[in-house]
């Protein structure tokens, strides 16, 4: 049996206006499952798959033979090992502008792969699918963006899982597959998922001279996962010369192993820090690379707290990404230290704040950095959110609030 995805009927609706849909997302996420299983039997398509040798194969002898030669609808499986289909899906539509035509799924960001961003502008939707959010796992639909947004107060909230929950699904992170393990089996399949990411996914945008190296990368960047990037200490650390630091870092974005966090701006004129936010796109993975399991991370807040808050950016991310609304993940930081997590901007201009904190009982303290941002926002600060593994909500002054972690997929929920 296959759990639902909130990005089922996102596809569905795509498909109803776009000629092209693309399903885009980190390996093993579940796009082939969602265009074949969940969409497929309400939107019937022929099945073609680029990790077939052969097909594989004839679409990089002949593409344009390979495109009008296809049946029509037909989706079209890991479509980023073939860029050269692009133009040729590009002619076909533009000869046939029905909606639904191609349904394509990619392990790489198009937007970020040269020349091919620009090929189906105004003729592709692009659907974000990550791995499975707490809600999907738990089968349901929470609201946690929408009720941070809202007008009214946050209503009573009490959670019913303890720290040693929270640090459970901080481990087990939300790859289908590795959800459905048990623990030792699951360290396995982050280390197989791993070796693919690095041997084949990566080599496959962008050919990195040195294995060695990108793994040496990759572990880092777990580690300082939730810190602000700097480049030049990573190159240091590593011994990886700046260039190729940063052609190693987009790579890895293409493939979804991690998201540059964006700092907020606004259009103060305070000296606000602009670098970016590393982000790692699952806790799962992250605990593994950095070799944390879930008994570790209940005894000790100081490896609890970075995964903590990447699990909570992971999750944020996967809720705009089904977001009725226009919001976007930012993170704060001026020219005195005062820090914000995770900050949301909608698209009324309203910001809201979010800290995560590994302590079951947050203090006023907590909420410096919430207090600090926004004074610096003013009017347009809406809300305040300190995240926590306790199971208490409570309002902590006007328009502050103390939520256990939980309130990410129970707030709300459906």
């Amino acid at each position: 049996m296959y759990r639902a995805r909130h990005a089922t009927e996102t596809v569905l609706e795509a498909l109803d206006w776009s000629p092209v849909v693309l399903i885009e997302g980190p390996r093993q996420a579940g796009k082939s499952v969602l265009a074949r299983e969940l969409v497929g039997p309400l939107r019937s398509a022929a099945y073609i798959t680029l990790d077939d040798a052969l097909t594989l194969a004839s679409a990089q002898e002949n593409p344009q033979d390979f495109i009008f030669g296809l049946p029509d609808p037909v989706i079209i499986d890991e479509v980023q090992r073939a860029p050269e289909l692009f133009l040729p899906i590009k002619l076909s539509v533009d000869q046939d502008r029905r909606p639904g035509r191609f349904t394509l799924t990619g392990s790489a960001d198009v937007l970020l792969l040269p020349r091919i961003a620009d090929t189906l502008a105004g003729r592709m939707r692009i659907v974000r699918l990550m791995p499975f959010s707490q809600g999907e796992i738990d089968g349901v639909r929470g609201r946690f963006v929408e009720t941070l947004f809202a007008e009214e107060p946050i209503a009573y909230f009490e959670a019913s899982e303890s720290r040693g929950d929270v640090a459970m699904r901080v481990a087990r992170g939300g790859f289908p597959e590795a959800v459905a393990l048990p623990p030792g089996p699951r360290a396995g399949w982050m280390r197989d998922y791993l070796t693919t990411l690095l041997e084949r996914d990566v080599r496959e945008v962008g050919s990195p001279s040195d294995s060695a190296a990108l793994a040496r990368l990759l572990r880092l960047l777990a580690a300082r996962s939730g810190t602000v990037l700097n480049v030049s200490e990573l190159s240091r650390v590593t011994g990886i010369a700046r260039a190729t630091t940063d052609r190693y870092l987009a790579l890895f974005e293409r493939t979804f192993a991690i998201r540059m966090v964006p700092a907020w701006a606004g259009d103060v004129g305070r000296r606000l820090v602009r670098s970016p936010k590393l982000l790692f796109i699952d806790s799962g993975l992250a605990a593994n690379l950095v070799g944390f399991e879930a008994e570790r991370l209940i005894g000790d807040p100081d490896t609890l707290g970075p995964l903590l808050e990447t699990f909570v950016g992971a999750e944020i991310i996967k809720l705009l990404s089904v977001y009725d609304g226009q919001a976007e993940l930012m993170h704060f930081r001026d020219g005195r230290g005062n820090e914000v997590d995770w900050v949301l901007e909608d698209g009324r201009g309203r910001l809201v704040g979010i800290e995560v904190k590994a302590s079951s009982s947050p203090s006023n303290r907590d909420f410096k950095g919430l207090r600090a941002f926004a004074d610096t926002v003013g009017s347009r600060f809406h809300r305040g959110v300190v995240l926590h593994t306790g199971t208490t909500a409570a309002p902590m002054g006007e328009g502050m609030w103390a939520l256990p972690i939980e309130a990410l997929w129970r707030l709300g929920a459906e």
